[in-house]
C-alpha cells in the first residue's frame, strides 16, 4: 500500500520554467575569493627575517683601479678594508676642509674651486699636484659630455 501524504501538507507545486531561471541567476555577483593570507600570517610569535642593509664602500672601485695598475696582483680583505677606511679618512678630510673654505668666504656651496684649494691644503706636495690634474681632467670629461 503506498503511504499516505500527511494531512495538512500539500503535494509540491511545480513552478513555471520562467521562475526558475529568475531564481538561479542572482542579482548581483558574488566577490570573488581574494587571494589567500600565508599560513604564518596570523602568528605574530615568529619574526620576520630583516633585508640586510646595504654598506657603501669603495671595495669594487680599489678593486678595479689595481687590476688597472698591476693585473696578475691580488688583494686580501683585510688589506681591502684598510684601503676603505683609508678612503673615507681621506674623503672625510677634503670634505671638512672644503666646507671650511666655503664657510670662510661667506659662500653656501662647495664648488670644484674649494675641492681643489682642499686637495691642496691636505695632500703633500707630489700626490696634490697628480690629484689636482686627475680631479681637472674628471671635470673636463664631465662638463663636455
Amino acid at each position: 500500500m503506498a503511504p499516505k501524504a500527511a494531512a495538512g501538507k500539500k503535494p509540491a507545486e511545480k513552478k513555471p520554467v520562467e521562475e526558475k531561471k529568475a531564481e538561479e541567476v542572482p542579482a548581483e555577483k558574488k566577490p570573488k575569493a581574494g587571494k589567500k593570507l600565508p599560513k604564518d600570517a596570523g602568528r605574530p610569535d615568529k619574526k620576520k627575517k630583516r633585508a640586510k642593509k646595504s654598506i657603501e664602500t669603495y671595495k669594487i672601485y680599489i678593486f678595479k683601479v689595481l687590476k688597472q695598475v698591476h693585473p696578475d696582483i691580488g688583494i686580501s680583505s683585510k688589506s681591502m678594508g684598510i684601503m676603505n677606511s683609508f678612503i673615507n679618512d681621506i674623503f672625510e678630510k677634503l670634505a671638512q676642509e672644503s666646507s671650511r673654505l666655503a664657510r670662510y668666504n661667506k659662500k653656501p656651496t662647495i664648488t670644484s674651486r674649494e675641492i681643489q684649494t682642499a686637495v691642496r691644503l691636505v695632500l703633500p706636495g707630489e700626490l696634490a699636484k697628480h690629484a689636482v690634474s686627475e680631479g681637472t681632467k674628471a671635470v673636463t670629461k664631465f662638463t663636455s659630455s
